[in-house]
């Protein structure tokens, strides 16, 4: 086990050194200038050299590249050129609403589509069954963003249960609370309706293995075998989906996050991006990237959990 976690861990590193390579590389091929963007069109070539050498934009692309490599491994990400504060300040206080959100969609999605998905297969092509299928398709059709228009429309503004937008603070945990339940839905919906075919197909196909059909046979009733054979055994297609589905989580967060004014890190990118922030921007990509690895990490050593033979196997 402790050799399957190292070679895990050297593939984060790898895996991490080259989204940063390939992260750094894509915002040096972005045309414009950081500098030219901040002092205008009227700046002289001397005030224009003068900043870029304060923001130290005057160094080759690998000193520059290796500079910000060394400020990751330390925790200093630079200084944001809008806000001039430094850029891990700005991330770490977004995160605090991103990640919260993120986890909230995904208790959300998985509330939903695990009793749903698991209902459907105990009896294929049952009432149930057709119910999960069109929420499925209906989930995966709309987008996030209209999703979460149509919330703020009925939920929020039509009957008042919930505020439309915004975010008081965790200095009021219950209203903080409050304010990320509706874009948490918006997110969590098409991811659910995705997980709930992928556990309705691997709960259907375990269902048909010999293992359960010797359970029914020594007379477990179908809740039983449903519940205690064959749901553990089809969880290693739904864990994985619902890792891959924090990456989609965290893209879709951008949009949703503009739609119900949340500062998180996905409105802080899209502001970066429209003022050109580029120091802001790559940062932001890499603490989603590092997100992802980790959880995808975390993902890997689940699989031991709930499937022996891949512990056996690892």
């Amino acid at each position: 086990m402790l050799r399957h976690l190292a070679r895990r861990a050297a593939g984060f590193a790898v895996t991490f050194l080259l989204i940063s390579v390939l992260v750094f590389g894509m915002m040096e091929i972005v045309p414009g200038d950081p500098a030219s963007a901040m002092l205008g069109t009227s700046a002289t070539p001397e005030t224009l050299a003068a900043l870029r050498a304060q923001m130290g934009l005057d160094a080759p692309a690998v000193i520059r590249y290796l500079r910000w490599l060394g400020g990751l491994a330390t925790g200093d990400m630079g200084v944001s050129y809008t806000y001039g504060v430094p850029v891990g300040a700005l991330i770490r206080e977004r995160l605090a609403v991103t990640l919260p959100l993120t986890g909230l969609a995904v208790l959300l999605a998985v509330g939903i589509a695990l009793p749903l998905g698991v209902t459907a297969a105990s009896r294929p092509g049952g009432v149930a069954d057709g119910a999960a299928t069109l929420y499925a398709q209906a989930g995966i059709a709309v987008p996030n963003f209209w999703i979460g228009l149509l919330l703020i429309m009925v939920v929020a503004l039509g009957l008042g249960w919930l505020p439309a937008g915004g975010f008081p603070g965790w200095g009021e945990p219950v209203s903080g609370l409050r304010a990320l339940l509706l874009p948490a839905l918006a997110l969590a919906i098409p991811q659910s309706a995705v997980l709930t075919r992928v556990t309705r197909a691997s709960v259907v196909e375990v269902m048909n293995e010999d293992f359960v059909r010797t359970a029914r046979a020594k007379g477990a009733s179908v809740s039983r075998a449903l519940w205690r054979h064959a749901v553990p055994n089809a969880l290693v297609p739904v864990i994985t989906m619902l890792g891959l589905q924090i990456s989609f989580l965290i893209g879709g967060a951008v949009l949703v996050e503009n739609v119900f004014t949340l500062p998180g890190m996905g409105r802080l990118a899209w502001q970066a991006l429209a003022q050109r922030d580029l120091i802001v921007i790559q940062n932001a990509v890499m603490v989603f990237a590092t997100i992802v690895i980790v959880v995808n990490l975390g993902v890997d050593l689940l699989y031991t959990v709930v499937d022996p033979r891949l512990r056996k196997r690892a």
